[in-house]
């Protein structure tokens, strides 16, 4: 299935003779109006506390709801994902970050509202204010210190979050 398959009439002149272009743009054949699905930016943040755990949480919201995942989210129209990354980690943890370092990025498949979503996530290390504060808001149903040596990778519900935690367990800077 073409990924924009569920878009049947042109946005512009609402024609039904929009259609695929190629692997990630469909064109309209009446106006020429044509449009590309470029991955949604989102973040996900990995942040130790002074014990050497990480803050890991229980996700309250489908997709693969009730599997681990790291506090993060997609990022807004006009925001860089550094910002992205500070607003969501205060809306599903009330903590405040101090600092967020870049770490790397992955492709990823998000399926939701019955279709796939490309999205590229950004993979970030965080410093907050204060750990003892954390408290599960917004997305998170619960949040949970892991030793890094606890933590399995296989319970994390969402294939980029699985490969980001695999790469950063390798490399834990």
């Amino acid at each position: 299935m073409h990924p924009l398959d569920k878009f049947k009439f042109c946005p512009v002149c609402g024609s039904d003779r929009f259609n695929i272009q190629d692997g990630k743009s469909k064109k309209c054949r009446d106006c020429g109006f044509e449009y590309f699905l470029n991955p949604s930016a989102a973040t996900a943040a990995f942040i130790i506390n002074e014990k050497g755990e990480i803050l890991v949480e229980k996700r309250g919201r489908d997709p693969q709801k009730g599997t681990l995942d790291l506090p993060g989210g997609f990022t807004d129209i006009g925001e860089t994902a550094e910002e992205g990354i500070a607003r969501e980690i205060k809306e599903e943890t009330g903590l405040k970050i101090t600092s967020a370092r870049y770490l790397f990025s992955l492709p990823n498949i998000y399926h939701y509202s019955g279709m796939d979503i490309s999205t590229l996530d950004f993979f970030f290390r965080c410093t907050v204010d204060d750990y003892q504060k954390a408290q599960a808001n917004d997305d998170a149903a619960e949040l949970m210190w892991v030793s890094l040596t606890d933590l399995q990778t296989e319970k994390f519900g969402l294939q980029s979050i699985r490969r980001g935690v695999d790469r950063f367990l390798k490399n834990p800077e």
